[in-house]
C-alpha cells in the first residue's frame, strides 16, 4: 500500500519532504515510512511505556501510527513552525476518522533542547531530525529526568547517524538491547536500534 493510501486511512497528509532555510542543526523533514514502522511495532510492543515523545514530528506520522495502533499518550515536538500547524491540521482530521482512541496525542512547536522531559515521558524516538550536537543536549535532559525520577527509559532511533551511536555508546548510560533491520533493504542504515538505560544508572544510589 503506497504513502498516500497509508495516509488516507488515519486521515492524515504526511508525504512530501522540507528543507531548513540557513539552518545547520536542524535536518529536512522527511517522514518515517510506513513499511519501516511496521517492522517496528511487530518487534518492539511499547510494554510498560507511559508515554512516547517524538521529537522532530514533522507532520505527525509516527506520533498517529502509534497512537491508533497501542492506543497511547504521544506528544511531538517540531521546531519548524508551518510543520507544526500542518501537524495540528492533522490532528483535527485524525480525530474525525479514528473516534476510537482514547489517549491523548498532543504537538509542542519548541526547539526539541527546550523541551522539558516529563516524569511520565519515557520512550523517546528519533529519524535523525538534528545535528548530534543538539542530539547531546536532548539526552543530557532525559538522563537528568531520570535522576530526578527513577524510570526505564528506552531510545529509539531509525536510520541512526554513526555520531549518534558514537555519542550513546561512549557517552551515555544507555546499551542496545534491540536491531531491527528492514527486510529487502540495501542500504544497512535501513534499521532501528533499541537503546535502554542501564539498571546501575537507576539505581546508582541506592
Amino acid at each position: 500500500m503506497e504513502e498516500k493510501e497509508r495516509d488516507k486511512l488515519l486521515g492524515i497528509k504526511t508525504v512530501g519532504i522540507r528543507e531548513w532555510v540557513n539552518n545547520n542543526h536542524y535536518n529536512r523533514y522527511e517522514a518515517t515510512p510506513y513499511k519501516a514502522l511496521d517492522v517496528l511495532f511487530e518487534n518492539y510492543k511499547f510494554i510498560d511505556i507511559n508515554r512516547v515523545v517524538d521529537f522532530g514530528c514533522g507532520r505527525g506520522r509516527v506520533s498517529f501510527y502509534l497512537h491508533n495502533r497501542f492506543n497511547l499518550p504521544v506528544i511531538g515536538i517540531e521546531a519548524n513552525n508551518k510543520t507544526y500547524e500542518e501537524a495540528l491540521e492533522n490532528k483535527i482530521s485524525y480525530g474525525l476518522k479514528t473516534k476510537h482512541t482514547t489517549a491523548p496525542v498532543e504537538f509542542k512547536c519548541s526547539l526539541a533542547q527546550h523541551y522539558k522531559i516529563d516524569k511520565k515521558d519515557n520512550c523517546f524516538y528519533f529519524f535523525n531530525p538534528f545535528s548530534v550536537h543538539i542530539f547531546r543536549k536532548v539526552v543530557d535532559n532525559i538522563l537528568h529526568s531520570a535522576e530526578k525520577d527513577c524510570r526505564k527509559l528506552d531510545l529509539i532511533l531509525y536510520y541512526p547517524t554513526r555520531e549518534y551511536e558514537e555519542f550513546l555508546e561512549n557517552s551515555t548510560p544507555f546499551k542496545i538491547v534491540d536491531e531491527i533491520r528492514i527486510p529487502g533493504e540495501i542500504d544497512k542504515r535501513e534499521k532501528f536500534i533499541i537503546y535502554r538505560l542501564r539498571e546501575e544508572f537507576l539505581y546508582k544510589d541506592i
